[in-house]
């Protein structure tokens, strides 16, 4: 079995074959960083422009590095949601259009199931890790979403959501942080190299949504917070206060992660803790992860750094279970809520899309 994945759900154009054990036999990623940066966060338009001069050469990339052809295809999974409504409309036009021509079976996949399942990819020449068993708890931290998921399975219908945040995700606390500091962007990766040599207990900070038994989160008071030091402390006048202060402010972050997550995994009985999405590439919370779950006996899988930001091999790979069943979404609308994870029902839910 052989996977085409495509993604274009925000900033990063994405190709991928996979097999059907996992195995990515070949990936491309065009990064649309450089584009951003100067407006400090994602142009919705831009975004959606530049996928649709990139998808196609991506897409030939990875046949070219495989040395295979498309009609060696078993299918294609493209992302059909959530993300921004443009950019999601490119792939997923594309994908439709090449399961047309070739006639193969084609499947949407929800993002977030994507990066749930990430950590089951095989890299060829990266370090291996026993694979997770379900059932597993999963946190899942990006700049667009912030969750914590019991997954005893691959489908839609074996994932429950138990919090979520209720207003800005993680990454987009760490970017918009950055952004305030004059970090640049994407302000995550400066601010987890800026805290490592940072004191986190020079700056006092809050614990955002610190409360037993709630599994639900909140940025938004931390980055009120950070602009409120800033405004009465002005910006770090040296380079070791800067660090002291990405430090504190990572510290804080990474905590209420991790607390949560422990109590998520207590609270279901399960003994495995996955991370997930791009915050999950996070120096600090790999580390302090995996040391504080030990003593409580639950084990910390997290994918390669490549597998945890945005990617079309995590896509292939969610959308091989749907096609290994005989799925076929061809001539259904893809972005329709069927293959959309359910959303909390909880007041102040936070946001669903992009």
């Amino acid at each position: 079995m052989l996977i085409l994945g495509i993604e274009t759900s925000c900033d990063e154009t994405a190709a991928a074959l996979v097999s059907g054990d996992g195995t990515v036999v070949s990936d491309a990623v065009h990064s649309q960083i450089k584009l951003h940066a100067p407006y400090g966060g994602v142009v919705p338009e831009l975004a959606s422009r530049d996928h649709l001069r990139n998808v196609r050469p991506v897409i030939r990339e990875v046949f070219s590095k495989a040395g295979l052809s498309p009609s060696a295809l078993s299918g294609i999974a493209v992302t059909c949601r959530p993300g921004l409504s443009g950019a999601l409309l490119v792939g997923v036009q594309v994908a439709k259009g090449l399961a047309f021509a070739l006639d193969k079976p084609i499947v949407g996949v929800d993002h977030l199931v994507g990066h749930l399942l990430a950590v089951f990819l095989k890299f060829p020449g990266a370090p291996t890790q026993p694979a997770p068993e379900y059932p597993f708890v999963a946190l899942l931290a990006s700049g667009g979403h912030t969750a914590l998921y019991r997954v005893a399975g691959p489908a839609i219908a074996q994932i429950n959501e138990l919090g979520a945040t209720r207003d800005d995700a993680a990454g987009e606390c760490f970017d918009k942080v950055g952004k305030l500091l004059g970090l640049g962007y994407p302000g995550g990766p400066v601010i987890d190299r800026l805290a490592k040599d940072g004191n986190p207990d020079a700056v006092q900070l809050p614990w955002p949504m610190r409360r037993k038994g709630s599994l639900e989160f909140s940025f938004s008071g931390l980055k009120s917070n950070m602009l409120r030091w800033v405004n009465e402390h002005g910006l770090p006048k040296d380079e070791q206060a800067q660090k002291d202060l990405c430090a504190a402010f990572q510290r804080r972050v990474v905590d209420t992660l991790i607390w949560k997550a422990l109590e998520a995994a207590r609270a279901e009985r399960v003994s495995t803790l996955v991370l997930a999405g791009g915050v999950a590439a996070n120096r600090e919370l790999r580390e302090r992860s995996a040391a504080q779950a030990a003593p409580h006996g639950i084990r910390v899988v997290v994918p390669p750094f490549k597998a945890c930001t945005d990617n079309a091999s995590m896509i292939a790979y969610a959308g091989l279970h749907r096609l290994a069943a005989g799925e076929n979404d061809a001539g259904a609308l893809l972005m329709s809520p069927h293959t959309c994870l359910p959303q909390s029902t909880k007041k102040g839910r936070g946001k669903r899309d992009n």
